[in-house]
């Protein structure tokens, strides 16, 4: 299992790779939709299972506080490398 941790709460979780595969392309600023169909190439597997796989990492996350629905502000992370 890869580990994840997250910034805003500094805690931890374990995610299995195709759940971290999920996660990263999440990161990576593509809505849940664009997600699942890049997750869906990658795994090579329907578009409707790779949305439900993609959404059941969001959903879990965000129900552990682990992540929000909100749109994180891309201006935050300029100004921390300025």
């Amino acid at each position: 299992m890869a580990p994840s941790w997250t910034e805003r709460t500094g805690r931890w979780t374990h995610l299995t790779p195709t759940a971290a595969a999920a996660l990263m392309l999440l990161l990576a600023g593509a809505h849940q939709e664009e997600a699942a169909g890049q997750y869906a190439l990658r795994y090579r597997i329907g578009a409707e299972q790779a949305a439900a796989d993609v959404r059941t990492v969001a959903d879990a996350l965000t129900a552990q506080g682990l992540a929000t629905t909100s749109p994180v502000s891309r201006r935050r992370w300029r100004r921390w490398w300025r």
